[in-house]
């Protein structure tokens, strides 16, 4: 599931190529990607008008087009694609290929092969939330303090408040099991049983982690990284060495280190899953 770096890597992409080009007409070959409104709607709203800047809000893509608002979520394998009008090879269409943005001097397409990412238009502000929800701090702007604030009466797992779109934007399950492992944080750890100072080495994780995710455009696999091993069969803590754990956590399929991360007494178990294998 694409999450905050991999969305950021989409809106430079996007703003590379599409920023200030004019639409000439909108494609629609899979209309099931698009949600809230039906095709002519959406040629209407956006025929001849010139995409502006996007931003990202979490994994959410926002990018202005004339009066309106696309917001683009990438659902497990969606993703952007340019072609240059002229080059043939190029322009040639990929049937998942579910929506296409033809401009003066090329098409922006929405690609998608599994159908579970889509495309809403909002034209203000109220509609936007109709589509997104209520949304927390973007991950990449959050402070040390709004981070205390957020955590403060929190109840439940720490892996589950990590992913709570409505508390904190952009954070998936990659990235939390990322973030729980570099700050030495049991994944089952309830959040009320963090003192200051983990609480303080969990936002240094995750402010790392973010920051360098997004610099790939994609969260990376470099060496020192639990997610370049995360999902070999016979996976190494990447720290200690130590064989990784698997279980669900919060819903999820969670990858930890024994070691690294002990499980406190207070905590939830997790769902015991067979170590170091893939999901």
């Amino acid at each position: 599931m694409p999450e905050l770096p991999d969305v950021e890597g989409f809106r430079r992409y996007l703003a590379h190529h599409a920023e200030g080009h004019r639409i000439e007409r909108v494609d629609v070959p899979d209309r099931m990607l698009l949600r809230n409104r039906s095709p002519r709607a959406l040629g209407r709203a956006v025929d001849g008008r010139r995409f502006t800047t996007p931003r990202r809000h979490g994994k959410w893509l926002l990018a202005p087009v004339g009066e309106t608002e696309l917001l683009l979520h990438f659902g497990m394998t969606g993703l952007l694609r340019w072609a240059e009008r002229g080059q043939e090879r190029g322009r040639e269409r990929d049937r998942h290929d579910r929506l296409i943005f033809v401009c003066e001097d090329g098409e922006l397409r929405y690609n998608d092969v599994r159908r579970f990412g889509g495309v809403w238009l909002a034209r203000d502000e109220r509609e936007r939330l109709a589509v997104t929800g209520p949304l927390g701090p973007d991950a990449a702007a959050i402070d040390r303090e709004q981070f205390e604030r957020l955590l403060a009466g929190r109840r439940g797992g720490i892996k589950a408040a990590l992913m709570d779109q409505r508390l904190i934007a952009g954070i998936g399950n990659l990235l939390s099991d990322e973030i729980l492992w570099r700050a030495c944080i049991h994944p089952s750890t309830r959040v009320a049983t963090l003192n200051r100072r983990r609480r303080e080495r969990l936002y240094e994780a995750l402010h790392s982690a973010v920051a360098e995710s997004i610099r790939y455009g994609r969260v990376p696999q470099g060496k020192r990284w639990l997610m370049r091993v995360r999902d070999d069969r016979q996976a190494t803590c990447p720290r200690c060495g130590t064989r990784l754990r698997r279980g669900r956590v919060a819903g999820r399929t969670a990858c930890w280190c024994p070691r690294c991360q002990r499980l406190a007494a207070h905590a939830v178990p997790p769902v015991s899953g067979r170590r170091g294998a893939s999901g």
